[in-house]
């Protein structure tokens, strides 16, 4: 599907550029120009470093063009560079000390048939890819929404048999989250928060919370990206299941 897009573009003269991993593969050699992400390969089909390397290559893609436009200050871009620049050491920190939590976490929901995944902004696109990665290590059934949708339609399926996880870090729509998991623990369901290191108000009310070290709003996929990641491995891992060649799912690898 991504390559018949690209060969339309190329057909009506429009530019392409592909972000790719592989030196060598079909969307490297279709595309007018690109970058290269160089993360080596990928084992697993359920692949991860993928999506955490394309954003942190569309975050400096949109820095240089913030500041050709004029419409991101200088100041600004240094300081989103700059929490750019921690985020290998954060990222290294987190993992190194969320085993424990996560292996509970799987133990308690390894039973579970259904997921809910919410959140708002930056931070949707990384309950997309939760869901996603839960669904093809765990075979469990889960389902992303943006978290303001919860109220039509999502909230109907909410019992104390629905485990819900909400990415909860505290940005610029933190409160509106907040009142997200209120609503969901008044009906009685478990919750998940994935929450911003320090902030200990969602402890009181959740039943499990991952902390993760804070960064700039628009680089927090990079960092929220890792538990939604991790808890689909471990729940894969609790339920036997094949975590890197899923049940009825073929990829090709390409050699870098």
């Amino acid at each position: 599907d991504v390559v018949a897009a690209v060969k339309i573009a190329k057909a009506r003269g429009i530019l392409t550029l592909g972000i790719v991993n592989s030196t060598n593969s079909t969307l490297s050699n279709l595309t007018d120009a690109g970058i290269f992400t160089r993360g080596g390969q990928e084992f697993g089909v359920t692949s991860t470093k993928s999506f955490t390397l394309q954003i942190a290559v569309l975050a400096m893609m949109a820095i240089v063009l913030g500041r050709h436009s004029g419409k991101l200050s200088k100041e600004s871009a240094t300081e989103i560079l700059t929490a750019l620049e921690k985020i290998p050491d954060e990222q290294e920190k987190f993992l190194n000390n969320s085993k424990q939590l996560f292996e509970d976490m799987a133990k308690t929901y390894r039973y579970a048939t259904n997921f809910l995944y919410l959140g708002r902004g930056f931070n949707y696109p990384v309950a997309v890819e939760g869901a996603l990665k839960l669904t093809q290590m765990s075979y469990i059934h889960c389902e992303a929404y943006p978290a303001a949708e919860m109220k039509h339609g999502p909230i109907a399926l909410i019992d104390e048999f629905m485990p819900v996880l909400f990415i909860a870090t505290q940005d610029a729509v933190y409160d509106k989250v907040v009142s997200n998991i209120r609503e969901v623990k008044a009906r009685k369901g478990a919750v998940i928060a994935i929450a911003t290191e320090n902030n200990h108000e969602l402890d009181q009310f959740c039943d499990f919370v991952i902390h993760l070290p804070n960064t700039h709003d628009c680089l927090l996929p990079l960092l929220t990206a890792l538990p939604v990641q991790l808890l689909a491995y471990h729940l894969g891992v609790a339920r036997k299941c094949s975590i890197d060649h899923p049940r009825h799912q073929a990829k090709y690898f390409a050699n870098n």
